[in-house]
């Protein structure tokens, strides 16, 4: 996003520093950031100082944070009902919410499959690959056992599409003459000449295949070049006579991704082409479903951890929307890692912590039994904005849950279906703590920051 004004950059930087921490939320951020500036303005017209505000600001996120982790619930990772239910309410603001009940299994197996519950604190999502291919519906979405490639065998010159027992190699040169650092001319005035050229070449391409076939390898990647062709028409010609699987264009990002799921291991040159390089499946294939064809690789011997998901749309509009609301539920579930306990949604937590600071405002004296009631105020804007948004009257609905919480139904917030007050831990409307915490802490730490800025000049 493209934001001229610093203020306003701050917030867009704001919004993807929640994204990287929590990964969802993004949008609360930056909507109760915005309510803590304009408390802020307020009392800046009070004649309280920013200096003052900022630090009431902070007590009071300290409070609101500590709150949250009294009305959390703590959970286990091996409950796998309640990882389901996170990931359900996660996709169900999305596009894709009517197939939740198909992507939310997917998400929660696919995080359990790289993580060990009893000693991981974090996830790295990156080893968790979303191949997207156009053609049937979400629905037919699947993780896959072992590793899928987007790309297809190169099947032009006869080779196999099938190998079973394979020794897997990944090369980063290219099978084809080698090209010169500087353009050169050569002006060939004789046929034997041209048929020595064309030898040589043979001769070349002819090697290099004998020694990858000499390692054992039967299903050859070859690295996308941006200097010549990977492959040539000869040596995919001799690569289907020696029967091994070629597949070309792997992309260089994809590279550490296949070798941890594979456990093979780049090769550079050809004079360090050797079998402990290697990796080793039961079964490699070219399989076409729904009008597209992806290359398997299952029954990997050791695999890392690492998990692939074949994710299908009727166009590639519906395929980014699908893979941008997966990567927030698996953020989700990557929180739950992380913090190991959940709130409720809804706007319940927001008003608990509403209440509670309201009553801690009382005990409080000077400046900061004001900021503590300013911030308690603007944090309101969550169950306003849920409530305006489902197209309910914020008032009546606000004051409806301030007066439930106040009877002691911590876990009373916003039913959108029903356009009522429920229990949310009923409903299964439940978030990663983390997700809130996080919100807090930093829309609290950005409007710190905006509040010690006296002017902006602009530069030329």
């Amino acid at each position: 996003m493209s934001v001229l004004h610093p203020a306003a950059r701050m917030l867009v930087d704001l919004s993807a520093a929640q994204d990287v921490e929590a990964g969802d939320g993004t949008t609360s951020v930056v909507v109760l950031a915005g309510s803590l500036l304009s408390a802020a303005e307020k009392l800046l017209k009070k004649g309280i100082h920013p200096t003052q505000i900022a630090e009431g600001f902070q007590y009071a996120a300290i409070e609101a944070v500590r709150i949250l982790e009294e009305i959390s619930i703590p959970i286990n990772l091996d409950d796998r009902e309640f990882l389901l239910k996170s990931a359900t309410t996660s996709l169900s603001s999305k596009v894709v919410s009517q197939y939740s009940s198909v992507l939310a299994p997917i998400v929660v197996d696919s995080v359990l499959r790289i993580v060990n519950p009893s000693v991981d604190t974090n996830v790295d999502i990156s080893d968790i690959r979303i191949v997207k291919k156009v053609g049937g519906t979400i629905e037919d979405t699947e993780l896959v056992p072992g590793l899928v490639l987007n790309q297809n065998v190169i099947t032009s010159a006869g080779g196999p599409t099938r190998i079973e027992k394979a020794k897997i190699g990944i090369i980063q040169f290219q099978l084809s003459p080698p090209k010169p650092d500087m353009d050169n001319q050569i002006v060939v005035n004789d046929y034997r000449q041209m048929d020595r050229i064309l030898k040589e070449e043979r001769n070349y391409l002819l090697n290099l295949v004998k020694k990858i076939k000499k390692a054992g390898c039967t299903v050859l990647l070859i690295q996308k070049s941006i200097l010549r062709d990977a492959v040539n028409s000869l040596s995919l010609h001799f690569l289907s006579k020696l029967k091994i699987m070629a597949i070309k264009e792997i992309e260089r990002d994809e590279v550490e991704f296949i070798c941890k799921a594979t456990g093979c291991k780049p090769i550079a040159d050809i004079d360090s082409f050797t079998e402990d390089k290697l990796g080793y499946a039961d079964l490699v294939e070219e399989v076409e479903s729904n009008g597209s064809r992806i290359v398997r690789i299952s029954g990997i011997k050791n695999a890392g951890k690492t998990a692939s998901i074949i994710m299908r749309g009727a166009n590639q509009y519906v395929l980014d929307e699908a893979e941008r609301s997966i990567h927030d539920a698996l953020c989700v579930i990557r929180c739950l890692v992380k913090k190991r306990a959940l709130v409720v949604g809804g706007g319940a937590p927001e008003i608990e912590i509403s209440q509670r600071l309201s009553q801690l405002a009382k005990t409080q004296t000077g400046f900061q039994s004001i900021c503590f009631q300013a911030f308690s105020e603007a944090v309101e804007v969550i169950p306003t904005t849920l409530a305006e948004n489902s197209g309910l009257s914020p008032i009546s609905i606000v004051t409806e849950l301030r007066n439930r919480h106040a009877n002691g139904e911590n876990t009373a917030g916003i039913n959108v279906r029903k356009g009522t007050i429920s229990d949310m831990l009923k409903e299964n409307v439940i978030q990663p703590l983390l997700v809130s915490t996080s919100a807090i802490e930093l829309s609290t730490e950005t409007v710190r920051m905006l509040m010690k800025i006296d002017d902006i000049l602009a530069s030329r």
